[in-house]
């Protein structure tokens, strides 16, 4: 690498997408400072203020306006290297899998592109281009070494995602995924519990589980309960506060998953189930392995086994063939279920899946104006859902970088353990300290909105942890600015739910 002592080559991760995703980019950044690369510093000053040395995109391809995005953000990057000899554009992601070469011919400036099978190859990648003068573009068809071996700069003290497998096994007609991330492949449970016996011991509290498909984990090594299996391990591990698990697929939710949840006081009663359309026909033409019926069932189980539990979901608008009662149909799942949230998108067709050559396209317009009104019902339910919570005393995990008016409204915001984001007031009279982030906090909800509560008044009780000592060795000798900027709103803590469909 051609750095000098007096000025270190810096780089830049900005990502686009799933969790998934974000936690690759946290291997993208250990990778490169394992290579000698140093987190670009925003507020540097002079020619190093404009742009990192090494800009790395990690993009998603689940959307339509990704393409637009990610070559948008390409051109206001040519100008910028063409007077910075020496810089270097890289492009990895689903994006990269699906587009390969084409990337280079539309952007001829990048100099590395790379898929979501070999992302342990970028610092050799970079090399090779600076040595070669010109593109490397390399693509693998499945995985060569599993991501979780690779070096990770993790962006949170207390909280830490952990992937149980890569991959898809699903057909379904609307979804790019399966044949840019592969089918899957399952780790060890052996080697998932010493990650997260790794990560405990360093301070985190909190784990996701990470998983295409989650709850299909075991299918590689044939077993159909190893998901509830490794919940029930989770809750062994000592000092591990918090599981979390994104994101499952109804057709394989089985009831041991339920029960483990339950029966496991660290695994938190939140879940992330997406419907994508309530509607039997849509489902079968999405070729998703569930009905209605089942669908329901499994939330009925689901609040019967935790009445308390927050469940979330996703729901794609104007599928190829939709029609108004089809669209009723998933109305009346939402009002069924009440969800705690929803992402909704307007169906987007993906060259490549078989749903882009189904007839019936929806037209636009009508498209719209379901999805309107689908946003509007489902924040008339969360509101209501929220405002049952006003009086009642929560257990916070305090987060850091979760509430973007928190400066000028004097609170911190915190994670409920259904995953409910709470913004709090910095009143500590009642307590003695402050809270870092990692620590909890108990605080009494004052205020609900549809996407947050609010807990004004002193806070009533505060635990110190190990992940707010974490936190705070972490800070007191300050490293440079995160090398990880993200595409989406800016991540402290692990986002509790996918801002697109993860795959399920």
């Amino acid at each position: 690498m051609s750095a000098t002592a007096e000025q270190p080559r810096t780089y830049e991760v900005r990502t686009y997408g799933c969790q998934m995703n974000v936690h690759d980019s946290e291997r993208l950044s250990g990778l490169l400072e394992d290579a000698g690369y140093l987190p670009f510093d925003k507020d540097a000053e002079g020619e190093q203020a404009e742009c990192a040395d090494i800009v790395v995109f990690n993009t998603c391809a689940v959307r339509e306006n990704a393409d637009n995005r990610l070559y948008g953000n390409l051109g206001h990057l040519a100008p910028v290297k063409a007077k910075r000899p020496g810089m270097q554009i890289a492009v990895g992601g689903c994006m990269a899998q699906k587009d390969r070469d084409t990337v280079v011919k539309k952007a001829p400036w990048v100099d590395v592109v790379f898929g979501t099978h070999n992302i342990g190859s970028l610092p050799a990648l970079l090399d090779r281009a600076r040595v070669q003068q010109e593109a490397q573009v390399e693509i693998l068809e499945s995985l060569d070494v599993f991501p979780s071996t690779l070096p990770t700069k993790r962006e949170s003290a207390y909280a830490a995602w952990v992937s149980v497998s890569v991959g898809c096994n699903n057909t379904c007609t609307f979804c790019i995924v399966p044949s840019l991330r592969g089918k899957e492949k399952d780790r060890r449970p052996g080697e998932i519990l010493a990650e997260v016996e790794a990560l405990v011991a360093e301070g985190v509290s909190e784990i996701t589980l990470l998983g295409q498909n989650v709850n299909a984990y075991g299918v590689e090594f044939g077993d159909r309960q190893a998901f509830s299996k490794l919940l029930r391990a989770c809750g062994d591990i000592e000092g591990l506060e918090r599981v979390r698990f994104t994101s499952p697929h109804p057709a394989e939710f089985t009831d041991d998953v339920i029960e483990a949840m339950a029966q496991t006081p660290n695994v938190m009663p939140s879940l992330h189930m997406p419907l994508q359309s309530g509607s039997s026909k849509v489902l079968k033409d999405m070729r998703r392995s569930y009905r209605q019926e089942r669908f329901l069932g499994i939330i009925e189980r689901v609040r019967a086994a935790l009445p308390d539990a927050a469940i979330t979901t996703d729901i794609i608008v104007g599928f190829p063939g939709e029609t108004e009662e089809d669209f009723q149909e998933t109305l009346k799942v939402v009002r069924e279920a009440r969800f705690a949230g929803a992402f909704t998108f307007q169906y987007s067709k993906r060259p490549g899946t078989p749903a882009a050559e189904l007839e019936n396209q929806v037209p636009q317009a009508e498209v719209t104006d379901r999805y309107n009104r689908l946003v509007e019902l489902v924040n008339e339910i969360t509101w209501e859902e929220n405002k049952r919570l006003v009086g009642r005393e929560l257990e916070l995990m305090v987060a850091e970088g979760e509430g973007r008016k928190d400066a000028e409204t004097h609170r911190l915001s915190g994670r409920a353990p259904d995953n409910r984001l709470v913004h709090f007031e910095a009143d500590f009279s009642a307590v003695d300290g402050e809270p870092r982030p990692g620590d909890m906090v108990t605080v009494e909800v004052t205020y609900a909105a549809p996407h947050h509560l609010v807990a004004d008044g002193p806070v009533r009780a505060l635990r110190r942890t190990r992940s707010g000592d974490a936190w705070e060795r972490r800070t007191a000798a300050p490293a440079p600015s995160t090398g990880v900027g993200l595409g989406m709103p800016s991540v402290g803590v692990p986002a509790p739910l996918p801002d697109a469909p993860v795959c399920g």
